[in-house]
């Protein structure tokens, strides 16, 4: 067996992994996939399956692959490359030029030891600064890297989702540009899903962001909870998704993404870990109040009748107020109380119930309005540049 057994060619004269480095990178690989022929590629039996013991006895049995390497040839496809991949690092990138390097370099010695048959897919989302050029220089010094630049600013759930279409993995892991969610954490996540969930969130606990996002996301997140009950309260971007599940993402087509409430629609087999929530590496936060209002806005529109219920119930007890007050009036006029109409009263009533009217219209626009975005089947994204373009998914087709 030479180095077509291992299913690359080995020439000479290239970066090559030796046979006992293969076979120890092979092993990793399978120890960490195992679970999918017992568990359908839900968790990750801690023990060796018979598959890898088969392969480390062919590796053993092979002969070594020095005799049989051409001389002179250009360098080619290394093993690692030629890997199925087992585990996908998403990571949508906005204005993170001075982070991306160092984000990398973490993500790859957090993975190598565990599973080095990795991918990691760097989206820039047009933030506007040189993250573009900093993730072509990463995917041309690492081909395990893949770089996608979208024509504009889509958000980051879009970007996310993006990323995941292009996912190979049949895990895919999630997390942020900005190094506040630490890469060394993600093993934690891995042992999680090795008891049989098919999402794993990393929690924190206790958050780095000042008190007023601190405050602004918990009163989300308790809306968001009425809102949507199956959601996880505890929600964050750092996650892990069991490709099954992660692929249906891309079947979603509302014009204003959310992944976790996806994922709360798509299974309840979800466990948390906790972790380490970091400072901000470099910059602020790019999300500002007025950010995080029409992110709250567009979750509750999308994803609940709650504010149609709400309305109902407002102009139901806009009514009950309506005609008491009409009652009263007309009692008072009956019994002589009133002698001479009131302005004010007058006003303060039109004022009032027009208030009310106007509110419950603006809810019913909000829905008639994303309506009208998902009519018209406008893309989640749309993809200008691609570091492999020649890549395609055989089971997205893209």
């Amino acid at each position: 067996m030479g180095g077509a057994a291992l299913g690359v060619a080995a020439p000479t004269g290239c970066a090559r992994l030796s046979l006992a480095q293969a076979s120890a990178v092979a092993t990793r690989s399978l120890t960490f996939n195992a679970g999918s022929d017992v568990t359908n590629g839900v968790g990750w039996p801690p023990h060796q399956s018979d598959k890898v013991r088969e392969t480390q006895a062919s590796f053993a049995r092979a002969p070594s692959t020095a005799a049989a390497r051409p001389k002179g040839c250009a360098h080619t496809m290394s093993f690692r490359e030629s890997m199925p991949v087992k585990l996908s690092v998403v990571v949508p990138v906005y204005r993170s030029q001075q982070t991306l390097r160092d984000l990398h370099r973490r993500i790859v010695a957090a993975l190598e030891p565990i599973e080095p048959a990795f991918e990691i897919i760097l989206v820039e989302d047009c933030g506007g600064d040189d993250s573009w050029q900093v993730i072509e220089a990463l995917a041309a010094g690492d081909p395990r890297v893949r770089g996608i630049k979208l024509s504009r600013n889509f958000g980051q759930h879009a970007a996310t989702i993006c990323g995941i279409s292009k996912a190979k993995g049949d895990w895919v892991l999630t997390l942020d540009d900005d190094l506040e969610q630490p890469p060394e954490q993600i093993p934690a996540l891995i042992d999680k899903a090795r008891e049989g969930y098919a999402v794993v969130y990393g929690v924190y606990g206790e958050r780095t962001h000042n008190w007023w996002r601190n405050f602004t996301s918990e009163v989300a997140r308790k809306m968001f909870t009425l809102a949507i009950p199956s959601l996880n309260y505890e929600y964050t971007s750092f996650r892990l998704v069991a490709r099954g599940v992660a692929a249906k993402l891309v079947d979603f087509d509302s014009p204003f993404p959310f992944v976790d409430g996806y994922l709360s629609w798509l299974t309840n087999n979800y466990a948390t870990v906790v972790v380490r929530h970091d400072e901000r590496a470099h910059g602020v936060s790019n999300y500002n109040f007025r950010k995080l209002l029409t992110h709250t806005i567009n979750i509750f529109v999308t994803f609940s009748d709650l504010p149609l219920r709400m309305a109902s119930w407002i102009g139901l007890c806009a009514s009950v107020v309506g005609m008491g007050w009409l009652s009263y009036l007309l009692l008072r006029f009956f019994l002589g109380g009133i002698t001479v109409s009131g302005y004010a009263s007058v006003m303060a009533g039109i004022i009032l119930f027009g208030g009310i009217q106007l509110l419950i219209l603006g809810i019913f626009g909000e829905y008639l309005g994303r309506m009208n975005f998902k009519s018209s089947r406008k893309p989640l994204f749309l993809v200008a540049e691609d570091t492999k373009p020649q890549l395609t998914d055989a089971r997205t087709g893209s």
